[in-house]
């Protein structure tokens, strides 16, 4: 296997498709790589637009035609396109049919390489839609023959992230937080190790064939991690525990709100799953990577939503021992 010098990048506009075209555009590998990011809207490819390798394309990769287009030719391929929010028949397109037609794309264009995001605890038997569809896209992949390699992050952190950053802004807004499965467990990992990851991978012929974990350092509960965004945003709120029964009731009523939820039943049946490595599959150290802590990112991200005197809070907060 060569080195991929001319990649297509599904979902490239995305969080940690940002985060992958920079990484891309900074290595130095001999002759330049050539990005490639089909988008359906332009405008939401403006933060990775000036970027010397990266191509833009307006597209639709719902198009079977459109896609074997876009595959046509490619050295590698890299899919991060998912979702967190939507109906079963949303969650079978995006995460059970699009890497059906993928494989099938790549097979019948003669392109063998492909990088798949999926998420920790995918699993045929998972609670929710989200980790069963993401298992079956998996699977789909797992059975076309090509030289995958498949990453599994736990909850993704950064500058952009709508996880800690949502939580540190409701907590700017509301007197307390109710919170519904605040014993999950997590362990998360910086946007930029996963980017790493994928980039590592695309160079590497001994991650053929492999699953990775891709975790940090530490495990939190749902309930610290809440704590610790309102604590470096400088909003600490108290947390309410909900029981079951009024977290789901939280969350049906949460889907009947206008656009997209910031919680759903199906997001509250993934949280019975710890999102953890499993221990048993490789991991990021594997790929060479020291994974970053939460605390080394965080606190500087979330304090820039204060004043510049009240960010030395959150600063003062990472030399303090948990």
């Amino acid at each position: 296997m060569t080195t991929p010098r001319n990649i297509l990048i599904l979902g490239g506009t995305g969080f940690v498709g940002r985060a992958l075209c920079e990484r891309l555009a900074r290595q130095e590998i001999g002759d330049c790589s050539v990005v490639t990011v089909p988008t359906r809207r332009l405008q939401s490819a403006r933060a990775i637009q000036s970027l010397p390798t990266v191509q833009i394309v307006e597209a639709q990769v719902s198009d079977d035609a459109t896609l074997s287009r876009l595959v046509q030719g490619r050295d590698a391929v890299v899919n991060l396109i998912a979702r967190l929010h939507g109906s079963s028949d949303e969650f079978q397109q995006t995460h059970q049919q699009l890497p059906a037609r993928l494989a099938q794309a790549c097979r019948q264009s003669g392109v063998r390489r492909l990088i798949h995001v999926s998420a920790l605890g995918a699993s045929s038997s998972a609670p929710s839609m989200y980790l069963r569809t993401k298992a079956a896209g998996e699977s789909a992949l797992l059975q076309a023959g090509l030289d995958l390699t498949v990453l599994r992050p736990s909850v993704i952190f950064g500058q952009e992230d709508r996880f800690l950053n949502l939580f540190a802004q409701l907590q700017s807004l509301f007197p307390l937080m109710p919170l519904a499965e605040g014993q999950a467990r997590f362990q998360p990992v910086w946007v930029g190790d996963v980017a790493e990851a994928i980039v590592r991978c695309l160079h590497r012929t001994d991650s053929v064939g492999k699953t990775f974990d891709c975790t940090g350092p530490r495990v939190y509960t749902l309930a610290q991690l809440v704590r610790l965004a309102g604590q470096w945003s400088g909003h600490p709120r108290p947390i309410l525990p909900l029981p079951k029964s009024l977290g789901w009731l939280q969350a049906t009523a949460l889907e009947c709100l206008p656009g997209e939820p910031f919680l759903s039943r199906d997001n509250l049946a993934s949280l019975r799953v710890d999102s953890v490595a499993s221990g048993s599959s490789p991991g990021l150290a594997d790929l060479g990577i020291d994974p970053s802590a939460l605390e080394s990112v965080m606190p500087q991200v979330l304090s820039s939503r204060l004043g510049p005197a009240a960010r030395l809070d959150a600063w003062r907060s990472r030399s303090r021992k948990t």
